[in-house]
């Protein structure tokens, strides 16, 4: 079953840890750019995650609807149907949720695979992200307390921001400056409300330097060491190595060199989407230039249908978007590692 269980789910997290790789978590927002991140994957034979923000589930369930739940839950169905046909397997995850989203998103989704479980069905979802960063750390951490132990009980993940990413997503403004850097403190105090794994599995999108957006490489400062010293500081306290499953979110214009160390560290998970909107839409703009007498009845011609049939400018797109996926697998040193 190409769309992971929660066996294979942990599986894959499992894998990437041991074998110091991570999986790029594709942000997508329609079945053209799942198709792309799909054909990515299996291009790269590579595991995967594929997910929906806010936004994107928003958009999802039709400009008009607006609706996050009815979006996420039709992106669901039909990634499960069309992903029987790749040789990879994908988790589902929903990204960024603040605060004055959880009750029209997160909460009714997990309550949805609750229902389902109960049933003896598979979640709708492997994971989920709870996005406390713009509140304060107490109260986002109660809020992880609350939303871990229903999704524990849905065999979902919890995906957990402790700290600031920098930029803005979705209308989520993080800023700049030093308060995009998680200190020791903050890995301890989350450990202390989450646990070890035994109130349920989370992955931790502990900041580093992280902003959101599009940055030519070497304008985003990041501090890989941050995620090393949370780790060494967990280690000295509890005695559990490595105990954090780190999510990498803002890569873009990243060095490679960082996102490696970040890898070492204990990412494996790393967000990429503004770089594949842009190999997205780059062929479609190529497209329309070069055949704008085609995509266009110009001076009352008929223009060239077979030119602005959407699945012209559609594969090109795909095609595009494809491509960065296989290189975002190389990147992360999961290519080829595929279960």
């Amino acid at each position: 079953m190409p769309v992971a269980t929660p066996e294979t789910y942990a599986a894959m997290l499992d894998k990437a840890k041991s074998e110091s790789f991570a999986f790029p978590a594709i942000n997508v927002s329609s079945s053209q750019t799942l198709n792309a991140a799909l054909a990515g994957f299996a291009e790269a034979e590579s595991d995967g995650i594929i997910q929906v923000s806010t936004g994107g589930a928003d958009y999802f369930s039709g400009p008009t609807v607006k609706n996050m739940v009815s979006g996420s839950l039709g992106f669901a169905a039909f990634a499960h149907e069309v992903a029987k046909k790749y040789p990879i397997n994908v988790a589902l995850h929903t990204d960024h949720c603040p605060k004055d989203k959880l009750d029209g998103f997160v909460r009714p989704l997990i309550e949805a695979s609750m229902e389902r479980v109960k049933g003896g069905g598979l979640p709708y979802f492997q994971s989920h992200m709870w996005d406390g960063s713009a509140v304060p750390l107490d109260e986002n951490l109660v809020i992880a307390q609350e939303l871990l132990a229903k999704a524990a009980a849905a065999h979902i993940i919890l995906e957990v921001e402790i700290g600031v990413v920098g930029g803005e997503e979705d209308g989520v403004e993080g800023g700049m400056g030093e308060h995009l850097y998680t200190t020791p403190e903050d890995a301890l105090a989350t450990v202390e409300a989450l646990g070890l794994g035994e109130k349920g599995r989370y992955l931790t999108a502990l900041t580093f330097g992280n902003v959101h957006g599009v940055y030519k490489p070497g304008n985003v400062k990041l501090r890989p060491e941050v995620l090393k010293a949370a780790q060494e500081a967990v280690a000295a306290k509890y005695g559990k190595e490595d105990a954090f499953d780190f999510v990498f979110h803002g890569g873009s214009g990243s060095l490679p060199e960082e996102i490696s160390a970040a890898v070492d560290y204990g990412v494996v998970k790393m967000n990429v989407d503004t770089d594949t909107q842009y190999a997205f839409t780059r062929p479609v703009a190529d497209h329309m230039f070069s055949n704008y007498d085609g995509v266009l009845k110009v001076d009352g011609e008929v223009g060239n249908k077979k030119a602005y049939d959407p699945r012209a400018w559609g594969k090109a797109a795909e095609a595009g978007m494809a491509a960065r996926v296989v290189e975002a697998c190389q990147n992360l040193r999961s290519a080829g590692t595929t279960l």
